[in-house]
């Protein structure tokens, strides 16, 4: 989903895309987006795998105020 494509009900939440490289197993990725859910209070809205082994995830979570933490610039 596309931020322009996002109706108005999601406009409480906010999404970050990460992509996952092919090449970090799949207990690495759970324990970085398990991290980011404890302290970011990140969710998992949704997770895509390609055909070469990477995954493209969604993260979201409410809307907070300017000040709070930044987003995640995760997995290489």
């Amino acid at each position: 989903m596309r931020t322009d494509e996002r109706s108005d009900s999601d406009a409480e939440w906010e999404y970050a895309p990460l992509r996952i490289a092919s090449d970090v197993t799949r207990v690495s990725a759970a324990v970085r987006l398990a991290l980011h859910a404890e302290y970011g209070g990140w969710e998992l809205a949704r997770v895509r795998r390609y055909t070469d082994g990477s995954r493209q995830v969604l993260l979201r979570r409410k809307r907070r105020p300017a000040d709070s933490l930044p987003m995640p610039g995760l997995i290489a």
